[in-house]
């Protein structure tokens, strides 16, 4: 299971490895990218953007005052070791790559990995999802006639959701092999999941 600061520590690094960002744009990015909002905020944020300073994985240094502030802003650029870190968190294919909120992030910077990783990522994010449907699908047929008209509907919402990702996972799939060519219609689901709150848990086993 990967911990909420080594998935903010991705992002960052990510971000970072395409060009340096002050604070406040690398937390823009990050709510817009993955849907956090409210969720990350700068204390969630900069305790991580300390802890990789003093890692060496990123280096800090001001930038020029603009006319809106009188204090130059503090902008952060990605170290050579930063660089050679994120690479290889975007090498690993194990189970933590395609957990909910780390499979996001990965897939956002797909670009930087090569073809192989993509479809072993892609490949174990299906399966995931396809034992997490199994599982809740037997369960709904023992606790149908238990819940609710409301919950019921909640339930099918989640079943639907996943079920709409793996088919999207299917697709990219087949476009990385060239199989087919994805239609320019098709979008990934929402990063914020309803799967979680709808009786399908997150993956984190």
């Amino acid at each position: 299971m990967a911990r909420r600061g080594d998935t903010i520590e991705l992002a960052v690094l990510g971000l970072l490895h395409e060009g340096p960002m002050h604070g406040y744009e690398l937390r823009k990015r990050l709510n817009l990218m993955l849907g956090w909002g409210r969720v990350l905020s700068y204390g969630s944020l900069y305790p991580a953007l300390k802890k990789m300073l003093r890692a060496n994985l990123i280096t800090e240094v001001a930038a020029t005052a603009t006319p809106t502030s009188r204090r130059p802003r503090i902008v952060y650029e990605v170290t050579e070791a930063g660089n050679a870190e994120f690479q290889r968190l975007m090498s690993e294919v194990g189970p933590t790559a395609w957990e909910d909120d780390n499979f996001d992030i990965r897939f956002a910077f797909f670009s930087s990995t090569d073809m192989e990783i993509r479809l072993r990522v892609l490949e174990g994010r299906r399966s995931r999802l396809q034992e997490r449907l199994q599982r809740v699908q037997d369960e709904l047929e023992r606790t149908q006639a238990e819940v609710n008209r409301y919950a019921a509907e909640l339930q099918r919402h989640g079943v639907e959701s996943v079920e709409r990702e793996v088919r999207w996972l299917s697709d990219l799939i087949r476009a990385e092999r060239g199989d087919v060519t994805p239609a320019p219609s098709a979008s990934p689901p929402s990063p914020a999941r309803v799967v979680g709150g709808a009786g399908i848990p997150p993956t984190h086993d």
